[in-house]
């Protein structure tokens, strides 16, 4: 056997999980189990729909950093999000400067110029010459919270106060309400850091900030920020969206992107690249987001590996391969060699330097110059990375192939246990073009893992659930089903997605990763439909697939047993599948039922050993299939129940429902 075989049966032993020891075993799987990986159900994190600012990334002030610019959307530039404030009738003007920034990569600030800011006449109201800012749709803020609030001065002449506001607007003609305030000295002629922590005197939920220079003269202001302390695990990330994540149990999290990973088409100057996104935030480089507005770094890569270290998930984060998405701009209508651009090969030596570092930076000794950089954020253990993509959803075209190939061989050299996944294009179906170059290129180079993606109607889920019994056996790659969902939202998308999902725990010797995409949505902010998470800044909305991939997510296991539950009767409405996780010494039978009335379904549970008397059943459902979860009404929920086991039994399930068995053995 060549050495690279060798190398690939040794990842792919490790990806599906080798047995444990009989010290680790809580209980022996039986005979005629199927090895499921590990890593079967995990998510997928894009930007999309205001997912990381004003979503996952707790950060209150929309485009603290004056960043905002028309490449991003017309009509947008460094005073979007705020509007200049003079109470008391205060003099000045706001001019935007580029003049000796911060750092190169955040080269806007603003400068404030105040000319008056006496009380005018007998007016005894607020005075002062400056900035407000009313954050992602108004700042919402709790009662007795605290807040980190920062922000970057440079005085020019004579030192001045600032005043800092964190207030609830009255109405017009009215002094905001002041929720907490803090006075800063602001000295120096050198960039420098404020800080204060304000404290909230009651909810509100369409706060502003105001900073009012209360001097005359002139000072520079940047990376304004309003920071709840009361985050995840105190690291910056909006606490009920991750707990709602924490829910599902993934077990990896592929990020950042999607089309968000080369910049979606508007030219390699907007491509992705993860070094700009690392480091002390005002040294982050903001990009124009794929889908219309701004990413400003806040939630960068540091930021996404350590929340797989705090969740427990195996990181796998993207890179661009010197190839542009082909989607936007009419690009997917477009003739496949025309909407997509490729770099010179001459400069994919940077590209491959760029996932070379990444490994380094996230693995390395702190001896070595990217490893150090990991230290000096704070965090000199390694984050053990095991998995690379390269490119995604890329046509495969012959410069893709050229490309990827120039990229994959380099890493596998210098780091050959890194298990690097690939891609299988858009619309990743038998007879699609790219699906099958994608497919030829994989197994020519023997790549380890190939990621599909495909976005359907509801009823292809329902008549495609045998969909990977017919992929061949003898491929060394494995699929990753990186990004799936039926095209709506109600409980019959979630259900049909459920059965499909069977098909893969019973094809996990082909299918090892699969992640429903996209993850996050904000009301308002919709730029795909539809979204595992709906919110808003008050709100978590859990979809009926939500709750679908929760059940999937809770319950993996390490083996697979077929013919253990059967329905009588049954149809292609109906699916079962037994999963036991030895680890943890339980076994979940699911049961799905998608018809408009009850189902009864036959279960052997005689080859399982320490059967308990008794069994918790979990079950999804709702009174209609056309029934959905959103911000008016949660028809659709988790009801639990305690039932009698046998070694053979029936079970009845609801109509228009999702039921696991969750047996704990003895």
């Amino acid at each position: 056997m060549k050495l690279r075989n060798v190398m690939q049966a040794a990842v792919l032993a490790a990806m599906v999980g080798t047995p444990l020891t009989a010290s680790a075993q809580k209980v022996k799987a039986p005979a005629g189990g199927k090895k499921i990986s590990k890593e079967l159900l995990g998510i997928f994190f894009e930007d999309i729909s205001y997912s990381a600012d004003g979503g996952l990334y707790a950060e209150l002030i929309e485009n603290g950093s004056f960043e905002f610019n028309p490449n991003e959307r017309d009509g947008w530039g460094a005073g979007t999000s705020w509007k200049m404030v003079r109470p008391g009738h205060s003099l000045g003007m706001l001019d935007v400067r580029k003049d000796n920034p911060i750092h190169p990569n955040n080269p806007t600030y603003m400068r404030l110029h105040t000319e008056r800011v006496k009380e005018f006449y007998d007016y005894k109201g607020w005075k002062g010459f400056g900035l407000e800012n009313d954050g992602f749709d108004g700042i919402s803020v709790k009662a007795g919270a605290k807040y980190n609030f920062s922000v970057f001065f440079r005085n020019i002449g004579a030192a001045k106060q600032v005043r800092v506001v964190l207030g609830a607007p009255q109405g017009w003609g009215k002094d905001p309400k002041v929720l907490a305030e803090a006075t800063l000295q602001v000295d120096g002629p050198e960039w420098k850091k404020y800080e204060a922590v304000l404290t909230a005197s009651e909810d509100c939920t369409n706060g502003i900030l105001q900073l009012l220079v209360l001097n005359t003269g002139d000072v520079d202001v940047d990376m304004v920020s309003l920071m709840p302390q009361d985050t995840y695990k105190g690291h910056g990330l909006r606490k009920d969206l991750v707990e709602a994540l924490e829910g599902l149990q993934p077990k990896f999290m592929r990020f950042p992107g999607g089309c968000v990973v080369h910049g979606g088409g508007d030219g390699f100057w907007n491509t992705y690249r993860w070094k700009t996104t690392i480091g002390p935030k005002e040294q982050r480089r903001g990009l124009k987001n794929t889908w219309g507005y701004h990413q400003s770094m806040g939630l960068g890569y540091f930021e996404y590996f350590q929340l797989c270290e705090d969740m427990g998930m195996e990181p796998l984060p993207i890179l661009p391969c010197g190839v542009s998405c082909q989607g936007t701009n009419g690009g997917w209508n477009m003739w496949p060699h025309q909407a997509q651009d490729a770099c010179p090969m001459e400069d994919m030596d940077e590209w491959t330097q760029d996932a070379l570092d990444l490994i380094e930076w996230a693995n390395g000794d702190v001896t070595t110059p990217w490893g150090k950089k990991r230290a000096e954020a704070g965090h000199p253990e390694p984050f053990n990375l095991k998995y690379l993509g390269i490119g995604n959803e890329e046509k495969i075209t012959k410069e893709f192939e050229e490309r990827f190939k120039y990229m994959y061989d380099r890493i596998r050299a210098k780091y050959p246990n890194i298990v690097i996944v690939g891609t299988a294009g858009p619309g990743s179906h038998p007879g699609n073009p790219d699906y099958e170059a994608g497919w030829k290129l994989a197994e020519a180079i023997n790549l380890p893992i190939l990621d599909e993606h495909y976005y359907e109607p509801r009823d292809y889920f329902l008549d495609n659930q045998q969909n990977y019994d017919k992929y061949p056996r003898k491929r060394n790659t494995k699929v990753y089903l990186g990004e799936y969902a039926a095209k709506d939202k109600k409980l019959a998308d979630a259900l049909y997605e459920g059965l499909y999902l069977l098909g893969v725990e019973r094809n996990a010797d082909v299918v090892t990763m699969t992640s429903y995409a996209p993850l996050f949505a904000k009301k308002g902010h919709e730029s795909w439909n539809p979204d595992l998470i709906y919110f808003d800044n008050e709100r978590v909305i859990k979809t009926c697939s939500y709750y679908v991939q929760q059940m999937f997510g809770t319950t993996a296991g390490n083996y697979y047993y077929g013919n253990v539950a059967t329905f009588k009767g049954g149809d292609k409405f109906q699916g079962t599948s037994a999963v036991l996780n030895t680890e943890k010494g339980e076994l979940y039978i699911k049961l799905i039922n998608a018809a408009n009335e009850a189902k009864t379904a036959t279960i052997d549970l005689s080859k399982f050993k320490g059967l308990p008397a008794k069994a918790v059943t979990e079950t999804i459902s709702g009174a209609s299939l056309d029934v959905e979860n959103n911000f008016d009404a949660q028809p659709v929920a988790l009801v639990n129940k305690e039932i009698a086991i046998k070694n053979k039994m029936t079970y009845t399930a609801e109509p228009r429902s999702a039921t696991v068995l969750r047996i704990k053995l003895k």
